[in-house]
């Protein structure tokens, strides 16, 4: 199903899945969806930052990117806590957090993704006495992508993993209906793909692609410096990665485009699992009132 998308792809929506549930976030609006232990839905809701979305900077390529990513792992962090309370019965869980924890959870990521290869590849460079710094950095990139392929392959094959991954499907499922025009019912969106180009793990592999590219330009630096390259290149990477999938999902009818982004959807293979009619049904209301809270707003 790689090569059914939907005719209408220059949308501002997008998600992510939770614990036993899907977070939607809309233009200004984001909702999130979890299936409690009595089998009940509950959602929260709230507005999103109208200077980021609405304001000036949401029109500057680049800069959006990372005020934007920025503010969505922030809501990430406190929907998937919000989430875990919900799923285990919490009669009051909290949708507050704070930027630590997103800046918490960005300082790991980025040192285990970026700094563990850099260090990796500096060591194999002095083992082995390689002096070609294209393949070298090559080497990095290629441990990064096993890094991050095997941590979420690792993931998949865990019981709490697999069903994280089939509401991730479930996500992009009622994503790609309603691009497309179709109802959003159970039956109606199981039969859309798991992919979608928007995707968080195609803009991963797409920093991942594109950091390679850049850092073969740029040789190989003293060791300080190598590591502080790459951790301080990487929001410049980031914005150009986040332009690209903007790009790309708005011309997916270009065989050229389709073409290159074929090895982020079938990464989504990874992680995305085929969700039950029950999963689709917590997409489906979390996008409802994502939709419902933005016509209020307009």
């Amino acid at each position: 199903m790689l090569n059914q998308y939907p005719a209408r792809r220059n949308l501002p929506y997008g998600g992510q899945a939770v614990i036993e549930g899907v977070m939607m976030r809309g233009a200004n609006r984001v909702a999130v969806a979890v299936r409690n232990p009595q089998g009940e839905l509950v959602v929260h809701e709230e507005s999103l930052n109208p200077v980021l979305y609405k304001g000036p900077i949401s029109r500057l390529p680049f800069v959006r990117g990372l005020t934007m990513l920025w503010d969505a792992l922030g809501i990430g962090t406190r929907a998937l806590m919000w989430s875990a309370e919900v799923a285990v019965g919490a009669e009051q869980p909290s949708f507050e957090g704070s930027a630590g924890m997103a800046a918490i959870s960005l300082s790991m990521s980025a040192g285990l993704v970026f700094v563990t290869p850099a260090l990796t590849s500096n060591g194999l460079e002095r083992l082995l006495k390689l002096n070609n710094s294209v393949l070298v950095n090559t080497i990095e990139g290629l441990l990064r992508l096993g890094l991050v392929v095997g941590y979420i392959w690792l993931i998949g094959q865990t019981k709490q993993g697999r069903r994280l991954f089939a509401y991730h499907g479930a996500e992009h499922k009622t994503i790609n209906a309603y691009e497309s025009g179709a109802p959003l019912t159970p039956e109606s969106v199981r039969h859309f793909p798991l992919e979608h180009p928007r995707c968080g793990t195609a803009f991963l592999l797409t920093v991942i692609v594109i950091s390679t590219l850049l850092h073969s330009f740029l040789g190989r630096p003293p060791f300080l410096l190598l590591i502080m390259t790459r951790l301080l290149m990487l929001p410049l990477i980031a914005g150009v990665a986040y332009e690209f999938i903007r790009y790309a999902s708005a011309n997916m009818e270009n065989p050229a485009v389709r073409a290159i982004v074929m090895p982020n959807l079938m990464l989504q293979r990874l992680t995305t699992r085929e969700p039950d009619l029950e999963m689709i049904e917590v997409a489906i209301r979390a996008m409802e009132r994502v939709l419902a809270g933005e016509r209020q707003a307009a």
